[in-house]
């Protein structure tokens, strides 16, 4: 049995969960979140906690089993905590400005990016070069991170670039004079 799976999901006092056909929905203080079940799996709502079951056991189902769970998981804490990523911006000019449902990221190139921040999402900045995502969706800050992060990914000789904070960049000895 997968022992992800196998655990039930805690419900907190504020947080309501439902389980209709195959799709699971919570509400909480900071927002709803849906997700339609994978195939395999089925849910119940139990008292104060969600248990996931599957109805095989083919590999596939048992991956799901786990998935389905983990999901439920994030979308409780999400809808109870909300999650964030922290990137940072290295760079002589380099900074970010946040206008109305925009980020400005001036990174050396001729141009500004213009990134439409998704609903849901909540981008502030600091300092110009300290940017927060938050929300209550795991799998959607976690994609618009990333997607800041890729207009200029740090690069190894100067360390320039959008970074996570606390992220390491493995640093290359330039070319040398002879």
């Amino acid at each position: 049995m997968s022992r992800i799976g196998k655990s039930p999901v805690a419900i907190p006092a504020k947080v309501k969960v439902s389980v209709a056909a195959n799709r699971v929905a919570a509400e909480g203080p900071r927002g709803k979140l849906e997700f339609a079940l994978p195939r395999h799996t089925a849910a119940a709502v139990s008292g104060s906690e969600v248990r996931v079951t599957r109805t095989g056991e083919t590999a596939e189902a048992r991956a799901m089993h786990g998935l389905a769970r983990a999901i439920i998981q994030n979308m409780v804490k999400g809808v109870t905590d909300g999650f964030a990523k922290k990137l940072e911006i290295q760079g002589v000019g380099f900074k970010a400005a946040v206008q109305g449902n925009v980020v400005n990221l001036s990174l050396g190139f001729s141009h500004p990016i213009l990134y439409p921040i998704p609903a849901g999402i909540k981008v502030t900045v600091e300092e110009n070069t300290k940017l927060t995502v938050e929300g209550s969706d795991k799998e959607l800050v976690g994609r618009v991170a990333a997607e800041i992060r890729s207009y200029y990914p740090p690069e190894p000789y100067k360390g320039k670039g959008v970074r996570y904070v606390g992220e390491k960049v493995v640093r290359k000895e330039g070319k040398t004079v002879q």
